[in-house]
């Protein structure tokens, strides 16, 4: 039933998304074979430059950017659908332009498909930070207790307020 939930709101953000028609593609100038590029490779790159221009203060830039990664990891979903990798970037870009609502359905859906997935349970966490439910945000560390990995520090030092969520 939850599944279903998930679905039928997916459908609709697709739908209804503003960056639902951004495009792009990628060749190479070379003259040679080039390796067709994805619409996720396309999105890590956007997301790569918004958190440099983050770095630098630069908002207004970094959200574009995040904006049309959005665009095109809902492409690639399209394609691909049912990838964790990909519905947590969607959660991820969501979030970092304040969407909280989109990027907690995101984040849902890529946990229904992998529970113990490190970065959308670290990223998860940090939205339950963000938006006050720290006894939320505990549940996404216990999940990541285990891992070993550096997404359980960066949680744990985020909930325990020494840290702000850098991402």
């Amino acid at each position: 039933m939850m599944h279903k939930k998930f679905l039928i709101i997916l459908l609709f953000v697709l739908i209804a998304s503003p960056a639902f028609s951004a495009g792009g593609s990628g060749g190479s100038s070379d003259g040679g074979e080039a390796k067709p590029i994805t619409q996720y490779q396309i999105a890590e790159k956007m997301i790569k430059k918004a958190k440099r221009f983050e770095k630098k203060n630069k908002t207004d830039k970094a959200q574009k950017h995040y904006k049309k990664a959005i665009g095109y990891l809902i492409k690639h979903n399209k394609k691909f659908p049912a990838d964790p990798d990909t519905l947590n970037y969607l959660g991820f870009t969501h979030r970092k332009i304040g969407d909280y609502e989109n990027a907690e359905i995101y984040y849902s859906m890529g946990l229904e498909l992998d529970p113990k997935h490190v970065g959308i349970n670290e990223y998860m966490g940090e939205l339950f930070v963000v938006t006050n439910r720290l006894d939320k945000a505990k549940e996404r560390l216990a999940v990541l207790k285990d891992c070993n990995c550096k997404e359980y520090k960066e949680l744990k030092l985020v909930i325990e307020g020494k840290k702000e969520s850098k991402y």
